[in-house]
């Protein structure tokens, strides 16, 4: 069946598009993108008039959870969450019960059922154990795009320095969960006054900062390719744009939930604020904002943590780090960059497309003729209440709150999915 997408304002940082123009979908391919009226007899048509139109969002950070722990997220209910929130390609990360260490848990991810296409990433240590490297050929042929032992940083400089090696090898990123964990070990909060207030254990700035810095020094002398995942202080940010005004191959992401929410919301006790790297001070959010302006930090992601009801029914210390984040990710960014103009509305899709497909060399992400209909239709200015997730936790903060900007379509594979209030 025919698709016709009119009257909406499509944007594809990756083919240079900004205008109003239509869409025709045919056999589940993008037939033609143009700024006239398409001659389309037989066809669905959708009205995207006063919405952005853009190629289907790329998440490169999720936590999905399968195999190993299916009470708190599956590959199909996560990928259904994805939709919901415009995404069409996620990336699961390797802390999985057992971790995606190898080729028979990647042909697993590949083959369970699911709603939009995931991609594993690899850990970096067998076990994610941080002793001994995986078998990161195999996992990368299998369909690995990255390898990272997300959750758990690489405390050994030396592993960081032979992954990075193998790295160049296969022309992947390595994703580094900068974390010096004899510094943050037993940390819940941001160290400082609302710690102290709170009479809470801080994470300090400095347990991330210590190992973004040894991170690009090893990628820098060994001219590597490193990703720094979920950014979180002024200092890393600094880091991240002094390596690459020397021309070191580094990239960075930044979670909405780190340019949205502070420490102050921690005054709650309410556990879905409780992430890893922690809430940080308004300072903080303030550079994450000019990082994402400036384009230190050029790719947005969810950090998609799901946990079941009772974990996080514990006492704050006790209770696991994590909230969801797929369904609200385009609405906490319309808010936070949009409103304000930190970014235009093709800096924000570029960051959600080029710039994840471009760290992983991967198809999705553009509205290119014969590509697959992968699309995202974003009503900038509706407004909503987010009180129907489709992930199988509900660990959000955001859950009962009004949120304005919502993603009212998501076709993948030329299906569409119209979302309704």
């Amino acid at each position: 069946m025919k698709i016709l997408i009119k009257n909406g304002r499509v944007i594809d940082p990756y083919n240079k598009i900004d205008k109003v123009a239509e869409i025709v979908i045919e056999d589940g391919k993008i037939k033609s993108v143009t700024s006239h009226q398409s001659p389309v007899t037989s066809k669905e048509i959708i009205d995207a008039k006063g919405c952005i139109v853009t190629p289907g969002l790329i998440d490169m950070h999720t936590h999905l959870r399968e195999p190993g722990r299916e009470d708190k997220e599956t590959i199909l209910t996560g990928s259904r969450a994805a939709l919901h929130g415009g995404f069409t390609t996620i990336c699961c990360m390797p802390n999985t019960e057992p971790p995606i260490d190898n080729i028979g848990i990647v042909k697993f991810i590949f083959e369970s059922p699911k709603e939009c296409e995931v991609l594993p990433i690899g850990a970096i240590t067998k076990g994610r154990k941080g002793e001994q490297l995986s078998e990161i050929g195999d996992i990368v042929t299998a369909g690995c795009v990255a390898i990272s032992d997300d959750g758990d940083p690489v405390e050994s400089a030396e592993i960081m320095r032979y992954a990075l090696e193998y790295s160049k090898m296969f022309n992947i990123p390595v994703i580094s969960h900068s974390e010096d964990k004899s510094l943050s070990s037993n940390g819940v909060i941001n160290e400082g006054i609302m710690s102290l207030k709170l009479g809470m254990k801080g994470i300090p700035r400095i347990a991330e900062e210590i190992m973004v810095a040894r991170d690009i020094q090893l990628a820098e002398y060994l001219d590597a390719r490193v990703h720094i995942a979920h950014i979180s202080t002024k200092g890393s940010v600094e880091l991240v744009r002094n390596a690459k005004k020397r021309g070191v191959k580094v990239t960075a992401e930044a979670t909405p939930h780190h340019f949205s929410l502070t420490e102050d919301s921690l005054d709650s006790f309410d556990t879905n604020y409780k992430v890893n790297p922690p809430l940080r001070t308004k300072e903080d959010v303030k550079a994450i904002k000019q990082g994402l302006k400036d384009n230190t930090i050029s790719v947005i992601a969810s950090d998609h943590a799901p946990h079941a009801y009772f974990e996080k029914e514990l006492e704050f210390t006790n209770a696991p780090f994590g909230m969801t984040g797929l369904e609200t990710a385009i609405s906490l960014s319309i808010k936070e960059l949009i409103e304000s103009k930190i970014l235009s509305w093709n800096q924000l899709i570029e960051k959600f497309t080029v710039c994840p497909k471009n760290i992983l060399g991967i198809k999705a992400g553009t509205l290119t003729k014969g590509a697959e209909a992968n699309i995202t239709i974003i009503d900038p200015n509706k407004e909503w209440k987010f009180k129907k997730t489709f992930s199988k936790s509900s660990n959000s903060p955001f859950l009962g709150k009004k949120l304005k900007g919502k993603v009212i379509y998501t076709i993948f594979k030329g299906t569409v999915h119209k979302w309704e209030d």
